[in-house]
């Protein structure tokens, strides 16, 4: 799956009798048991996570064969959200129904939600401490030279012809020099790629006899809950109120994440520090760190930026950590639970839109957008740690960052030297992280003698 040999984990051994597809032969209890398993353990990002999911459910144990898993994964891929997660939905569905898409979907994700959570509590309680403070500036440069990377690596798998180049062109130039919201950049690259031509040959008639109108009451049902929180925000505390602004702000954010986390980084980035003033470039570099070291979905960051955001929330509260709580708990929903409502509405219709080339061309068009989508992301943050200041100028409806200050020497050391440790050695983004931490402090110490 395209992994490194050090995301080779392996879990329990299988089963005597391998869970046929329709359910059955295991309990539901081991059933949640190695899903929770798996959530603990996926770690690597999303090619690690899903060659864990892989492992486990196709090789291991053969409750799903090979054909069916592809199938279901370039359909994940075409979707908005983690589609590693989407892919534990779709598992969870095809195995056991409803019921254990709900469990395989939620078990993914429990783990590394609660380890982010811990964090962003001891990030919020001891992160102004000198120490902690140049931990984290270790961190800082660590993740520049991690999106880096992550850069070049989806470009060389997306960026095939010009055209690709184009697009991926066109969406760097509207995001840093025009400020275009990142959802319209996602949808005029999809109808783009839906609209051009292709030289497949025309889809064979599918025998899927799904039908579309049970998908619809399955979606509008979803929806709702999807929504719930947020319109409970709105009655309670009103529609202008920051937390209600916080649940519609990622739900937008969710319906539009194509390209994985960090394409939806860049959006939330410039959205939390520049137009919410939630947090600080540094803060959002921080909790991608952060996130880079828990189990899950990267996207478990958003849940970062509720923490962050919710802690500065007044409200009817006795506690600024019930805030927090709060703001962490509504992203969490709002970003997940979409993928259920994609899912179980979709995936009945799985052959009859695998047969389809429009959307694979708008999969390949959003793809090669999302390339200048991360260039931008990549700029931003490689500015904001890089320099010790940076201001935005305007000329017309152009908008442009601008260093005006100094370079911090220190933090371009590190950044280079994480780079290396990630493309020369086998460490992994863990490892560099910990030595990015260990660097930052051991930087404060011999300033401070």
């Amino acid at each position: 799956m395209g992994v490194r040999d050090s995301d080779d984990l392996s879990l329990a051994p299988p089963p005597p009798n391998p869970l046929p597809e329709a359910g059955g032969g295991v309990s539901l209890e081991a059933f949640a048991g190695l899903w929770l398993r798996i959530g603990c353990l996926s770690f690597g990002g999303p090619a690690g996570q899903i060659a864990l999911i892989h492992r486990e459910v196709v090789e291991r144990r053969g409750w799903i064969d090979d054909a069916a898993f592809l199938r279901a994964l370039n359909f994940c891929m075409l979707l908005p959200g983690p589609e590693a997660q989407q892919l534990s939905v779709w598992c969870g569905w095809r195995l056991r129904g409803v019921r254990g898409g709900v469990i395989a979907g939620s078990l993914f994700v429990l783990p590394g939600a609660l380890v982010m959570a811990l964090l962003t509590a001891g990030y919020l309680a001891f992160g102004t401490q000198p120490l902690v403070m140049a931990g984290f500036r270790g961190i800082q440069a660590v993740v520049v030279a991690v999106v880096a990377q992550a850069l070049w690596r989806i470009a060389r798998r997306a960026l095939h012809g010009p055209r690709a180049w184009a697009l991926a062109a066109a969406a760097f130039a509207a995001l840093w020099l025009l400020d275009a919201p990142f959802p319209l950049v996602v949808l005029v690259a999809g109808a783009v790629g839906w609209a051009g031509r292709s030289a497949d040959a025309p889809p064979p008639g599918s025998k899927d006899k799904a039908s579309w109108r049970r998908s619809a009451l399955v979606a509008a049902g979803w929806a709702l809950l999807w929504g719930a929180p947020v319109a409970a925000c709105a009655v309670w505390l009103g529609p202008g109120h920051a937390l209600t602004q916080l649940g519609g702000f990622f739900m937008r954010v969710a319906a539009f994440s194509f390209g994985g986390a960090y394409a939806a980084l860049a959006y939330v980035a410039q959205a939390a520090v520049g137009a919410q003033h939630w947090m600080t470039p540094a803060a959002m570099l921080d909790g991608l760190g952060l996130a880079e070291t828990t189990p899950g979905p990267l996207v478990l960051v958003f849940q970062f930026v509720g923490g962050v955001a919710g802690h500065g929330i007044a409200g009817p509260w006795a506690s600024v950590w019930t805030g927090t709580v709060l703001g962490m708990a509504l992203v969490v929903w709002v970003m997940f639970v979409p993928s259920f409502l994609w899912v179980f509405a979709l995936a009945p219709h799985l052959d009859r839109l695998s047969a389809r080339p429009g959307p694979a061309r708008a999969l390949a068009a959003i793809t090669a957008s999302i390339v200048g989508v991360m260039a931008n992301l990549a700029l931003w943050f490689a500015l904001h740690v890089l320099f010790q200041r940076v201001e935005a100028r305007h000329w017309g409806p152009v908008r442009l960052w601008v260093p005006s200050g100094g370079v911090d020497v220190a933090a371009v050391i590190l950044a280079a030297a994480a780079l290396l440790l990630l493309t020369r050695t086998r460490l992994g983004v863990p490892g560099v992280l910990a030595l990015g931490t260990a660097a930052g402090v051991a930087l404060q110490l011999a300033r401070t003698g």
